[in-house]
């Protein structure tokens, strides 16, 4: 096992553990090497995640699927790192961003963040009328109803015959009671940390008001031009905003083609990432032949630059569309040219499952199932257990097909086991169904 596989695997056993500070130091070795390995990537966005530092692991998140938009723990981690910033509150002049890593497409905020808890231990009563202070204002809409309890233990410090006291298991009562405070103000300053400069209305607009004028502005680097807008498009459109994104993409696109070879040195691999963003956008808005053709424009750059990573993407991209659209002949053809560039045990997992599912809809179930044992073959290297789930099952339905039920039955057994290790009720209730079938044709 490679070095790398080590740190990403520690990673993901210190993330389990709840040891994110370990799992982020072991993510961050496994990317040293290759800041592209997208498991690495992954990890490094989950650790920050469990962190709470979520506007970090979105840009990881971002980051590691516009590698592989075929993967969906990008997807999924996309979405629940945006639900957690959405869900936050707070001000974000408050929030002081530290630039981890290569972190260089955040901006660290103006704002100060407190070193210390937000209140004193001491009660500073108000007169009445007296106008509470905002950062009080604040810490009430964080904490809730947990602010009155606050209150409360602030009450019980100033009881000088309390405190003095000692509970049943021999601790001071005035430590439990600071103890408990002091837990509340450390859940303040987290819950504080969550809201990202970004989040806000108000912010968003003048992000589209500084893209507005960014093209109307002359710049001295077409390279880094390029490149920022291009991190701004996938930012709008992972977050859920594809009209806007698909505007962003074609103003670039125009934008690019005025620019000359000498001017833009990898002008062919820029307009090829523009046609992915386009394709993608357009295949989310259900637009599957327009999707189709820029997907195809992005194999042609790809080819004409000799791009391997970008001809793999492509190659994904357009077997997806094929595969959506029902076309399954097609996009078993385009991904059987994709395996032979694959050259990871995930990738080979994923393009063998994806193929395995294309022969089960043509109802070439034999194909189907000697698809479904290469990945799962692949998927017990990479020890990834939701593709292991995935991989058994498509080899279970398969034989199940086939009329095989003694063998689908061991299949569903083994699947049923994948899935209630990783807790999937919808899974477990699925293949139960499925199990049933087959036992049925066991016993016929």
């Amino acid at each position: 096992m490679s070095k790398l596989s080590r740190a990403f695997l520690r990673s993901r056993c210190y993330v389990k553990l709840g040891d994110a500070k370990r799992a982020l130091q072991d993510a961050e070795a496994s990317l040293k090497d290759n800041k592209e390995f997208f498991k690495g990537l992954y990890q490094k966005a989950e650790a920050l995640y469990t962190m709470g530092d979520f506007e970090f692991a979105l840009v990881y998140y971002h980051r590691g699927h516009k590698l592989r938009p075929e993967l969906q723990e990008f997807r999924l981690g996309i979405q629940k790192a945006q639900e957690a910033i959405d869900n936050s509150v707070g001000s974000p002049s408050s929030v002081k961003l530290k630039t981890k890593g290569d972190l260089s497409v955040i901006h660290k905020s103006n704002g100060v963040h407190p070193k210390h808890p937000i209140h004193s231990h001491k009660k500073h009563p108000r007169q009445h009328g007296q106008k509470v202070p905002k950062i009080e204002k604040t810490a009430k809409q964080l904490l809730g109803e947990l602010y009155n309890d606050r209150e409360y233990l602030e009450k019980l410090l100033q009881d000088e015959d309390l405190i003095k006291g000692k509970i049943r298991t021999g601790e001071n009562v005035q430590d439990l009671i600071e103890g408990c405070i002091s837990y509340l103000d450390t859940r303040t300053e987290f819950w504080q940390q969550q809201k990202p400069i970004y989040a806000r209305q108000r912010d968003r607009r003048l992000m589209q008001q500084q893209w507005n004028r960014a093209f109307h502005k002359p710049t001295s680097n077409p390279g880094r031009y390029c490149e920022t807008r291009q991190e701004e498009i996938d930012a709008a459109f992972s977050a859920g905003n594809v009209d806007s994104s698909l505007k962003m993409a074609h103003e670039l696109m125009k934008a690019v083609h005025t620019m000359s070879d000498k001017v833009l040195l990898n002008k062919k691999e820029v307009l090829g990432n523009l046609h992915s963003c386009i394709g993608n956008a357009l295949m989310d808005i259900g637009k599957m032949e327009k999707a189709l053709y820029h997907h195809k424009k992005e194999l042609e750059f790809a080819k004409q630059g000799d791009q391997t990573e970008s001809k793999s993407r492509a190659l994904d991209n357009i077997g997806r569309v094929y595969a959506r659209i029902g076309k399954f002949q097609q996009a078993i053809e385009v991904w059987e040219e994709r395996v032979s560039l694959a050259s990871d045990p995930l990738e080979k997992t994923w393009l063998f499952h994806e193929i395995g599912r294309c022969y089960l809809e043509l109802k070439r179930y034999a194909e189907a199932r000697d698809y479904g044992l290469l990945s799962s073959e692949a998927a017990d290297e990479t020890s990834d257990m939701r593709w292991q789930l995935n991989a058994i099952v498509l080899v279970a339905q398969a034989e199940l097909k086939l009329g095989n039920y003694t063998a689908s039955v061991v299949h569903f057994e083994r699947a049923l086991d994948w899935a209630n290790m990783l807790q999937d009720d919808t899974a477990i209730e699925g293949i139960q169904k499925a199990l049933r079938e087959a036992r049925e044709g066991v016993t016929q």
